[in-house]
């Protein structure tokens, strides 16, 4: 086996969405999933706010590349990738919510069963709001989503995982239709439903 290839790729979008730019993560992810078709060894998830539920998806991968809100200490709306031993610092800088010291548990308990991904990215964006219970992402977060999301498609690109853009919509949701983006915006969950 080619000891570069990518093998198994997890790309996990994390963060609570009800805590507007808290979300980011789970959008950029949908955003991603929505948009373009990728190789069958790649997986999208939207991991929410799932903590040690995610422990079988890290452990299965070989590569993990993670989307999140994070605090690099940066002006609101920058967009920064850390890699590797890295990436579990950056998501225990600060508490933003509960999920990121779970998600660290992830790692953590991954790493003890030696089964952490040999290969990580960490795509994130500093959030410029997060105390608006029940609010979208903040317009600097939102304008941060496609270059999260071309971002992601380079580093997938870089393992010899092109994607390809879908057409036609088709893809599966990630989510509950009542939770994506635009259903969750206007307050309709029919919004997020075909053909509405």
């Amino acid at each position: 086996m080619n000891p570069d290839a990518p093998g198994r790729v997890l790309v996990l979008g994390i963060g609570n969405i009800l805590w507007a730019d808290e979300g980011f993560g789970v959008r950029a992810a949908e955003a991603l999933h929505e948009a373009w078709e990728l190789p069958p060894q790649v997986s999208v998830v939207d991991g929410g706010t799932q903590g040690l539920g995610l422990l079988p998806w890290v452990e299965d991968a070989d590569t993990l590349l993670v989307l999140d809100a994070v605090d690099y200490g940066l002006s609101p709306g920058t967009l920064c990738t850390v890699d590797d031993d890295e990436v579990p610092r950056y998501l225990s800088a600060k508490k933003m919510s509960l999920h990121q010291t779970s998600f660290q548990d992830v790692l953590g308990l991954a790493a003890l069963h030696g089964r952490v991904p040999s290969r990580m990215r960490l795509i994130g964006a500093q959030p410029a709001e997060l105390d608006d219970y029940g609010g979208s992402l903040s317009p600097l977060l939102q304008a941060c989503v496609q270059p999260a999301v071309r971002e992601a498609l380079r580093f997938l690109a870089g393992l010899g995982l092109p994607a390809r853009a879908r057409s036609g919509g088709g893809a599966p949701a990630l989510a509950p239709p009542s939770v994506a983006l635009r259903a969750y915006e206007s307050g309709r969950p029919g919004d997020a439903e075909p053909g509405r």
